[in-house]
């Protein structure tokens, strides 16, 4: 089992690495998901956030998430061939947590070279976002 920190990771590449090593049978669960960077002008991301979840109905869906756990969670996914078993118990095998639970601060954390921000502006973090699109954050 990994555990990768997801602080001042570009969500996007963290989670293509992410899917790969899930698709070959790795367990992985990532932590400090609210602090995942999104780059890119912060009101064009959030408009096409606010888009997303505008989409459909209460009913039929397509759900979008506003919490920032499950919004990395939804960026994995869609990486992942869910319409095949393969794609189904590799999602299984992912674990998102905001901050760090108790049962992982004495595990060895991990960081994802290639996904690393080193941009000083123009980016927003998931917890920003979570903001933006309503969530209730304690």
């Amino acid at each position: 089992m990994a555990v990768i920190d997801a602080e001042n990771m570009i969500l996007g590449r963290l989670a293509s690495v992410v899917a790969k090593r899930l698709l070959q049978g790795e367990d992985i669960v990532i932590v400090n998901a609210e602090k995942a960077v999104i780059i890119g002008d912060k009101h064009f991301i959030i408009n096409k956030y606010l888009e997303r979840r505008n989409i459909g109905s209460v009913r039929k869906g397509p759900y979008y998430p506003r919490m920032p756990d499950r919004i990395l969670r939804r960026t994995v996914r869609g990486m992942l061939p869910m319409k095949k078993s393969a794609g189904k118990e590799a999602y299984k095998r992912l674990k998102v947590y905001m901050g760090i639970p108790r049962e992982y601060e004495k595990e060895k954390m991990e960081k994802i070279e290639e996904a690393k921000n080193n941009k000083l502006e123009g980016f927003i973090t998931l917890k920003e976002l979570s903001i933006h699109l309503g969530a209730k954050l304690r």
